[in-house]
């Protein structure tokens, strides 16, 4: 008789392909975590200082504006966007509609791109480069 081996009690990630399914799980928990943290501090930093004045507003505009700033605002738009489009993805698939593997890619791959493009025209707005 065959040695019997310990055998994991579920799948883990060792077992599994990656493929833009997992990929697009894994940025939208990732993007709703960022929301929640990075995001909500940032808005309740930004109401703090609507309210408490024009020279608190310059403090944070001035922050805002540095490099940093700058990225921390730009991937939290990408956070939001990546976000929703994995959302609506979830919704669709909730229907029961885009589980063949060919779609399920497109789509997976879709929310991608598109909230990468999404966010590169806001911030070309933004920026002023598109007018």
């Amino acid at each position: 008789m065959a040695e019997q081996r310990e055998r994991p009690l579920s799948p883990h990630l060792g077992i599994w392909r990656w493929g833009p399914g997992m990929a697009a799980s894994i940025f939208h928990r990732i993007s709703g975590g960022a929301l929640t943290v990075a995001g909500l501090a940032a808005l309740t930093w930004w109401l703090l200082a609507l309210a408490k004045g024009a020279d608190a507003y310059g403090d944070f505009l001035a922050i805002a504006k540095t490099w940093v700033g700058v990225v921390v605002l730009i991937g939290l738009t990408w956070a939001f966007f990546q976000h929703f489009l994995s959302g609506v993805r979830h919704l669709v698939m909730d229907t029961g509609a885009g589980f063949e593997l060919g779609t399920n890619k497109r789509f997976a791959i879709a929310t991608i791109v598109i909230a990468l493009i999404l966010t590169a025209l806001v911030w070309a707005l933004f920026l002023g480069v598109l007018k």
